[in-house]
């Protein structure tokens, strides 16, 4: 296999990677493990301490190597100090350029925001307004609601099952994940969760495309029904390809009824990018795979190339908030703004939206090779370069409608098996027993059919180990 790396690097070959015990006894480890916080999380599945990055690769601090399928969940959509972002990074060092500025504007914000505005469709940069956030996702979705419940003067919002939209005491008030939301109180109020079209763990227990139908009849049912408990709200909240809730890509029919049916009653519609933005599906935004016009665009990973950075876009007739409504001192971050330009440019120029479109179709090509060959994989899905595979207990009973249970030990060992083979892999979704690909976007062929070809290697020596 063909692969450009530093010399120093030693490349993973194509074929079975002998595994290699993994060890905790690694002085950087062990003062992660006296120091930090027992919130980290990471660390516990990929005991890995770092020293270098390139493209989709990493080298630990024992010279090792690792495919990178995770990519800082998807924030380095070009790996690894990629050429474009270095020097971008170069350039503002030599030109001397500040490295925050509050919101006072300078010519690279100037021109990210003219780029990023050109990337957007048409139809929805028109006019548009962009507010520019503190450097996480989260602080842009809760700018997102303030924005929303300013401008309808309403509180209620709606958000889905299984939602991820970030970790502070506002965004876990929109997110499912029930476990670090069970020791806290106060979280934001006039929160609804409506059903999201989940295919093979369907809500209603009947899957495919009838139930993304009876997810979207049961919805207007309850915006139209005077008893149902929920007023008027002040938006809708939602991702097209649910993230941390396990790699679900919402049906092109379903989100085109979602639109219709807030657009026909005044209801703003959220769409949150922050993990699809910037060409992870296939894609620039991934609303655009259902030919619809959101009302607010939140963003943020992607859209810094790699630094951090979050911005909210949205329609002209929502700017009703005030001078100071929102603010955050590193919402001027502008090394991020130049990395974020470069990135754009990047691949818009050289396509790479649409890369990453031929590398998703062909690793889920090989998934499902691995699928037919292999017990415990239940599902494969996902959109472009966001890719999920539910690991599953086959020789429990079939639950409605006809998915097996989740494994969550079983897709830890295979997570585990995968980076003892050189691959590094994420958990999510229900149970934590989604495997999930995140891979730089400008992976090749060659390298995607090596992560494949771990992946299935690693399977294999976990499903030999049983369920248990």
């Amino acid at each position: 296999m063909t692969v450009h790396v530093d010399e120093m690097w030693q490349a993973i070959p194509t074929g079975c990677v002998p595994p290699r015990e993994l060890s905790l006894a690694n002085p950087y480890l062990e003062r992660q493990a006296a120091r930090e916080s027992n919130a980290r999380s990471y660390p516990r599945r990929l005991p890995l301490a770092l020293s270098k990055g390139k493209g989709i690769y990493v080298q630990d601090t024992d010279g090792r190597t690792y495919i990178d399928c995770l990519a800082c969940a998807g924030a380095l959509a070009l790996g690894h100090n990629h050429p474009v972002v270095v020097e971008a990074i170069n350039r503002m060092l030599r030109d001397g350029l500040p490295f925050q500025t509050l919101d006072l504007t300078t010519p690279v914000k100037d021109g990210f925001v003219g780029m990023l505005f050109d990337c957007l469709p048409p139809a929805f940069a028109e006019g548009a307004k962009i507010q520019f956030c503190g450097p996480s996702g989260a602080d842009a979705v809760e700018a997102a609601i303030k924005l929303v419940k300013i401008a309808r003067e309403r509180r209620t919002i709606l958000a889905f099952h299984g939602a991820y939209h970030g970790m502070t005491h506002g965004t876990l008030g929109l997110t499912g994940h029930l476990a670090p939301k069970q020791a806290l109180s106060g979280l934001m109020p006039d929160v609804h969760f409506l059903p999201f079209p989940y295919e093979y763990r369907c809500p209603f227990g009947v899957g495919g495309e009838k139930g993304s139908r009876l997810s979207a009849a049961y919805i207007e049912r309850l915006l139209d029904d005077p008893n149902s408990g929920v007023v008027e709200p002040a938006a809708m909240i939602l991702e097209v390809v649910q993230g941390e809730g396990g790699v679900i890509p919402a049906a092109k029919s379903w989100l085109q009824e979602i639109r219709r049916m807030t657009d026909e009653r005044g209801i703003p519609l959220i769409v949150d990018e922050v993990q699809t933005g910037l060409g992870r599906t296939g894609k620039l935004f991934a609303f655009e795979h259902a030919d619809i016009v959101p009302d607010v665009v939140v963003l943020s990973k992607a859209i810094g190339g790699g630094l951090p950075l979050s911005v909210v876009v949205y329609r002209p007739e929502l700017d009703q908030w005030t001078a100071g409504a929102h603010a955050g001192t590193f919402r001027g971050n502008q090394l991020a703004m130049a990395t974020g330009l470069a990135t754009m440019e990047f691949i818009t120029a050289e396509r790479i939206d649409e890369h990453a479109a031929r590398m998703g179709e062909r690793l889920l090509a090989r998934l499902r090779q691995i699928q037919a060959d292999r017990r415990s994989l239940g599902d494969v899905r996902g959109r472009g370069l966001m890719i999920g595979v539910e690991i599953v207990d086959r020789d429990a009973p079939i639950e409605l409608p006809g998915c097996h249970p989740p494994a969550p030990r079983l897709a830890s060992r295979i997570q585990h098996e995968a980076l003892r083979r050189g691959l590094i892999l994420e958990l999510g979704g229900r149970h934590n027993s989604v495997v999930r690909f995140l891979p730089p976007l400008i992976v090749t062929a060659e390298q995607i059919d090596t992560i494949a070809t771990i992946f299935s290697e690693a399977v294999k020596a976990a499903e030999e180990q049983g369920i248990e």
